[in-house]
């Protein structure tokens, strides 16, 4: 688990999330965002952390390896080269001067149904300081509205405001480009996708109903599909099949200006907590095999998701500064 921070801004938002020890590349291994800054941490290192945050905010993690490199990736913001990361040294300062705290759920808040131990405490205290929270899941599987169930479930009392699923990630962006009211969007996904975009007024096909479809190949036989699809979305299916990777293949290949949307392109995700599963970005993988096209990624760590976070949290900070 990596915690960052600034001081090069009054507004500073910290984002928690976890490395699995089984990746060299923890992409979403520590994120800051805030009104002046906008860059993400890379870290190719092992690491096995264990983490109390409340009762006193004990934090200790070790590195696999001694020799481990990082890199900094920066935005093209102007005040960006100027902003520092800075390791966590002292909890009490960090909690005082960060107004956002931006949570990963897999493997953070829950493994699989499993609430992670010390995760109520570590909230409950947050939020009695007035802080704000936010939880990011590339998991597209569920709407935002599920997944408050889902935290419901667990025992946790979560808003759906205060949720960034990599599925609403893909209604935003659409909504964001103004995407045609004319246009639909073929889905290779489940459920949680073709809830946001419903919520977002965005026609679509495909989802979970492709699950069950098969291509019976013959002598002469061509696959037809709609050519008013504008755009495909590709988040982690439970019900992927080759039909699902001719229909995208054919809308992003032959329908004119057809938008190629990924959710995540996560090598494996925490369905359970006994171990990890090939996650979205084995679909994802498929798709741009098949395409030779490279989607556009809205989920962690992307660059959208990070604008569309600072934009609403700066602008909620300009309308009331104590929001909590």
């Amino acid at each position: 688990m990596m915690l960052m921070t600034s001081s090069s801004t009054n507004y500073n938002i910290i984002s928690i999330s976890t490395c699995s020890s089984s990746r060299r590349s923890c992409v979403a291994g520590g994120t800051l965002i805030g009104p002046s800054l906008n860059y993400r941490f890379l870290a190719n290192k092992n690491i096995s952390t264990t983490t109390h945050l409340s009762s006193g905010w004990r934090i200790n993690s070790s590195s696999s390896s001694s020799s481990s490199s990082s890199k900094m990736e920066i935005s093209n913001h102007p005040a960006a080269a100027a902003a520092a990361a800075q390791p966590l040294l002292n909890p009490d300062e960090l909690i005082d001067s960060v107004e956002t705290f931006i949570f990963d759920c897999d493997g953070v808040i829950w493994k699989g149904d499993s609430l992670i131990d010390g995760v109520p405490q570590t909230l409950d205290m947050l939020r009695s300081k007035g802080k704000r929270l936010v939880f990011v899941t590339n998991n597209s599987t569920k709407s935002r509205k599920q997944y408050g169930k889902k935290f419901e479930t667990l025992g946790l009392t979560v808003s759906e405001e205060e949720i960034f699923a990599s599925s609403f990630a893909a209604a935003a962006y659409l909504k964001s480009i103004d995407f045609p009211k004319d246009k639909k969007v073929y889905v290779v996904g489940e459920d949680g996708i073709l809830k946001e975009l419903q919520l977002a007024g965005i026609q679509y096909l495909g989802g979970p109903d492709d699950g069950g479809k098969n291509i019976e190949l013959k002598p002469g036989y061509l696959m037809e599909h709609d050519e008013s699809v504008g755009a495909v979305v590709v988040g982690f299916d439970r019900y992927f099949n080759y039909y699902k990777i001719q229909y995208a293949t054919l809308c992003i290949r032959e329908n004119p200006g057809c938008l190629f949307i990924a959710t995540n392109r996560d090598a494996v995700t925490h369905l359970t907590d006994a171990q990890e599963w090939a996650g979205g970005g084995s679909m994802v993988g498929a798709i741009s095999g098949s395409t030779q096209r490279e989607p556009l990624v809205v989920g962690k760590p992307s660059t959208f998701m990070m604008d569309y976070l600072a934009t609403k949290y700066d602008s909620l900070s300009f309308l009331d500064a104590t929001f909590p």
